[in-house]
């Protein structure tokens, strides 16, 4: 199947805008259950009743595995941030209220993966981390008590697109059942990553309207930082993740 450019191109996948459908199509280095993985995720956030683009089939495109969705005409908002800075905190606002939606949610645990499990197996992957890194990590993962609730996992201004009258968000692969506060402190760091003004300006906003406290969130980062290592994002700083894992367990 000819699909032409691409109009985005990730980590894992890139995708195509074709015959009115968005059109997900994953490298081949995956393991053969990604795709049908995102796509019971997103369908499942989808008659949750959230807006997300419905999944209409999981097939395979030239070789390749392929989730094709509904296209959702739009742009991002860190699209219109980054057209218009000086909304950034109008921009942020709605997508915290997105956020905490996305967090009111009790997951099935027949369809969402476990928090618990996925961060477990991101930590003992990393081959940079020493065992006493892995085990001080782990029973750091094992002490957290919480309600188990919807969590986006990689929940940014790029992941929420703004439609004529509705907001939409994009790119469940992360989704997982657990903690709310390590969602939050998950978007913080993907956000700090870039600017700390942002960061900050995000977590000013969710703490305010969810009465959630700046400690609470903070508590999840050297776990996170650990799963995050196991990603070997190109642009990501190691070494401030080795930095706050190190901070806590020393």
């Amino acid at each position: 199947m000819e699909l032409g450019k691409p109009i985005a191109i990730g980590n894992t996948a890139k995708i195509y805008h074709s015959h009115n459908k968005i059109i997900k199509v994953f490298n081949d280095f995956l393991p053969d259950t990604e795709s049908i993985n995102e796509a019971n995720k997103q369908q499942y956030a989808y008659t949750c009743g959230l807006p997300v683009p419905e999944v209409f089939d999981v097939t395979q495109i030239n070789g390749n595995q392929a989730i094709v969705m509904e296209y959702v005409a739009g742009d991002t908002l860190g699209d219109l941030l980054f057209k218009d800075k000086e909304r950034a905190e109008y921009y942020m606002d709605i997508s915290v209220d997105m956020q905490l939606d996305i967090h009111r949610i009790i997951p099935n645990p027949e369809v969402i993966e476990q928090m618990y499990d996925k961060l477990s197996r991101q930590i003992k992957s990393v081959s940079r981390l020493t065992q006493q890194q892995k085990t001080g990590l782990l029973k750091k993962l094992d002490s957290f008590a919480y309600e188990s609730k919807l969590c986006h996992g990689d929940f940014h201004l790029y992941n929420v697109m703004k439609t004529d009258d509705n907001v939409v968000v994009i790119d469940w692969v992360d989704a997982s059942a657990g903690d709310v506060r390590a969602d939050v402190c998950r978007s913080y760091l993907l956000y700090s990553q870039v600017s700390r003004e942002l960061a900050e300006m995000y977590l000013r906003l969710y703490c305010k309207k969810s009465g959630m406290g700046r400690d609470e969130v903070f508590q999840w980062a050297p776990v996170l930082a650990g799963a995050r290592l196991s990603e070997h994002v190109a642009t990501e700083n190691s070494e401030r993740l080795l930095k706050m894992i190190n901070d806590s367990i020393s």
